[in-house]
């Protein structure tokens, strides 16, 4: 009797046998898969972050034809056109990107960015219009800010500049962009002191103080403010000071900066001597 329930045990347990085996090799090709997503995801970040443009170019293009369901290499493909200054070839991208599943509201606002780059500003503001008030981001207020300038809506622009400003712990970039704004307005001490704090968060941002003499100029304050620069930086603010100073009519002024500009920069300062040979 024992002997007749061997052999159903056994196939029993051959049964059992299988299909643990096909459990595990299911599981094991899901792990499989999922590491090689983080993968591909860790390969993408890096791509944006370090890589040459143009060559993260060439990497999404390439994994978005081989993976064509995976937004995240469409995705990457966008970013990399725009930081390749190819705003308007982003675009495209950035539109197959929004008819995929899993689109997020950071990708139409990475949209507007492209068609703000573009110069396409109705498309930018419908695009931002499109995102909900709730979604409030540094990204989000920092093109808002960027599309009431462009309509000339000043109080607006300055509310969502200074919104902007409070959701990014680098402000330095956005109070350039909204100090470049009062300048263009015509607010010169206004625009003084935004770049002053523009570079207070970041001491390096050459536009930042190249923005803040053309602001003291704009006052006729032909001196240089009280901030770190190397040589170079020193002779081209030199540069750029002089150029104010002639085109508001304040030749002699100008000469003497382009002269300053000339016997401080390092090597031959080919366009402040240019300058000066012009004004000769």
């Amino acid at each position: 009797m024992r002997k007749v329930w061997i052999a159903p045990l056994c196939l029993a347990g051959l049964s059992l046998l299988g299909a643990c085996g096909e459990s595990m090799h299911a599981q094991t090709a899901r792990a499989i898969d999922s590491v090689a997503a983080i993968d591909q995801e860790n390969m993408a970040e890096m791509m944006l972050a370090v890589s040459d443009p143009r060559e993260a170019v060439d990497y999404f293009t390439a994994q978005s034809q081989q993976f064509p369901d995976r937004v995240i290499f469409r995705r990457g493909l966008g970013k990399s056109l725009m930081r390749a200054g190819q705003a308007e070839a982003s675009i495209p991208v950035w539109l197959q990107v929004l008819e995929h599943p899993d689109a997020t509201l950071d990708d139409r606002i990475d949209t507007a960015e492209a068609y703000i780059r573009a110069n396409q500003w109705p498309q930018a503001e419908a695009m931002l219009n499109s995102v909900p008030p709730t979604h409030e981001t540094y990204g989000r207020y920092r093109l808002e800010a960027m599309v009431a300038d462009s309509r000339q809506q000043w109080d607006r622009a300055d509310s969502f500049y200074e919104i902007a400003a409070g959701l990014t712990p680098t402000p330095a970039g956005v109070l350039n962009n909204w100090g470049f704004s009062k300048l263009t307005r015509g607010d010169y001490r206004g625009a003084e002191r935004l770049f002053t704090d523009a570079l207070r968060q970041d001491g390096s941002l050459f536009t930042a103080k190249n923005n803040l003499v053309l602001a003291r100029a704009a006052q006729r304050n032909y001196e240089l403010p009280l901030i770190e620069m190397t040589q170079i930086e020193r002779a081209e603010l030199l540069h750029t000071m002089a150029l104010a100073a002639i085109r508001q009519g304040d030749v002699q002024t100008g000469r003497a900066l382009l002269q300053d500009a000339i016997a401080t920069h390092p090597q031959h300062f080919e366009a402040a001597a240019n300058a000066l040979a012009a004004l000769q």
